[in-house]
Parts: structure tokens; sequence; C-alpha cells
């Protein structure tokens, strides 16, 4: 049972507004709000950030640690869901789901051309780009389709590959061998762009690619171009470079992908375990204890703030 810690105000727009209500705050939660130097200063009280979700690259995690603010994130209860909606989009890239819908309502009755034939995933090499919580889980439901796994990462994930049959190996070689290739992985300054044009070119042109983590991890525009001009067979996105996505991107035009807008976590069920978790954290911050899920940045760090 969770104790009333304090009260909350509401903040929709990162502007003066903000600024102004945070100077008050003992703890923001956020999903989107950019936490940098000015939004610190402005809130001498504040105790912790708490990020809605994994990825916290809208977070200034060295400046939060300067000012003595937690920083944590809700890792683990929301990997099944991120993983769903990964293989969501596998299955409807490999049986061409949204394009046999169109058919059904649009052309079936009069007997138009029927749409071009999907593929199995059974036997098919799966890719997976950060074998951490979610690829984990996108790793386990794969296997149960038959696919073979192989994935790279910066440590060896033992039980995957004992659970799973998966075989780590280095990027370029899982872009060369994989018929669908899932990113799953954050996004900082290694990670930022790390799928460009000589990476893409690396694909098969049958190959899907499918990204669930963050857009800046997949270079937007060489995606394009290759998506455009068939060099990969077609791509699941749920992040973008920019997000809202523009309505004149180019990239909506293309029918050779299935969009969504940052959906990966949108369940009853997720988004109330986040929910949750995200408060067990201020509460502990608050009360002057290290919250539970502090991020690896600041592992070891006591805070002390008044």
């Amino acid at each position: 049972m969770l104790s009333r810690i304090g009260d909350v105000r509401l903040s929709l727009l990162y502007d003066e507004q903000f600024l102004e209500e945070a100077k008050d705050a003992d703890a923001i939660f956020l999903e989107s709000k950019k936490i940098d130097d000015a939004v610190l200063e402005a809130a001498p009280k504040l105790k912790i950030v708490a990020r809605n979700g994994v990825g916290y690259d809208n977070v200034d995690v060295e400046a939060c640690t300067r000012h003595e603010v937690y920083v944590t994130n809700t890792p683990g209860v929301l990997s099944d869901a991120v993983a769903d909606l990964t293989l969501g989009f596998m299955l409807c890239l490999s049986r061409n789901l949204i394009e046999l819908d169109r058919y059904a309502r649009e052309q079936w009755a009069s007997k138009g051309d029927f749409p071009k034939l999907g593929f199995d995933l059974k036997n098919k090499v799966c890719g997976v780009i950060g074998l951490g919580r979610i690829g984990f889980q996108v790793a386990k439901r794969v296997y149960a389709f038959g696919m073979r796994i192989i994935y790279c990462d910066i440590s060896r994930n033992e039980k995957a590959e004992e659970l799973f049959d998966a075989e780590r190996v280095g990027l370029d070689e899982l872009l060369r061998e994989s018929d669908y290739v899932t990113v799953h992985v954050f996004l900082d300054k290694k990670t930022r762009g790390m799928i460009g044009r000589r990476e893409l070119g690396l694909m098969k042109k049958t190959a899907f690619i499918i990204n669930t983590s963050r857009g800046g991890v997949i270079d937007q525009a060489a995606l394009t171009q290759f998506l455009r001009e068939h060099r990969i067979a077609g791509a699941g996105l749920d992040v973008f470079e920019r997000e809202p996505i523009p309505s004149d991107d180019s990239i909506l035009k293309l029918d050779n992908l299935i969009l969504a807008p940052h959906a990966g976590t949108s369940t009853n069920e997720t988004r109330h375990a986040m929910a949750l978790t995200a408060v067990r954290n201020i509460s502990a911050a608050l009360r002057g204890d290290v919250p539970p899920d502090f991020v690896p940045e600041q592992k070891g760090k006591v805070f002390h703030k008044i």
C-alpha cells in the first residue's frame, strides 16, 4: 500500500510556466520533457527526476548528479509490451497484414489482384541488436516461432544462449545474416546513428528492420532512401528522429513499412505498472533513501539534499 507523499501538479509544456512550477518541486515525474541545467537551477529543492519509461536520453544525468538529483526509470515492467509490439511488426511485415486488410475491404468482392505472398517466420534469422531486458523477451518470442537468433551486444547473454540457442556475433555479421533486424539499445553518443548508410547497405535486399528503441539510433534519411529504392524489403518503426513525426516527412509516403506513434508501452497493464514503479522511486527519494531504479551512471551515489 502506497501512502500519500505529496501534492501533484500537471505541466504539459516545457516553458516558463513549467520552470515556475518546478521551483518548489521535490520530484519531477516525466516522459518527454527535457531536463537540463536550466530546469535544475530553477528547482533547488529537487531530489529526483523519475522517468516514466526505460530510456532517459532527454535527461542530462551528469547535470542531475552535480545537483544531487537522482534519475530513475521504469525497467522490467515494460519489456513484455515492447517485445509484443516488436513481434507484431514482424508478423505484419512478414504476412502483409496491412495490405491484406485493405484488399479484404476494397478489392476482394470485385476479385482484384491478390496481394503478394508473405513469408514464414520459421527458419528465418532474427538479429537482435541489444539483448537486454527487452531484447531477451523478443528472443523468447521469436524462438517460439522457430527462428534462429543471433545477437550483438557489449555483454554476452549466457541465459539467452542456453535457452534460445542465441549466437553472439558482431554488428556487421548480424546485418548481413539477418532476415529480421530488431533494435533494442539506449540512445547515447555511441548508439546515435549506429545504423547508417553503410550498415543498411550490409543488409539483405529481402530483410526487414524494426526499431522500437529510439529514433536517433537509425539514420532516418538513409533508411527512407533504402526503403524507397527497395534496397531492403521493409521496416517497422515505433520511434523517429523527430516526434511527433512531421506530416510532410517523406517516409510517410512509403508503403513498405509500418508505423506506430511511439506506442511500445501503450497497454493498460504496462502503463499502470510503470506509474507504480515511478511512484515507488519518488517515495524512496523523498524519504531520504536511494531509489531502487536509479540509472547506471549514478551507481554508488547517495545524495542528502534537504
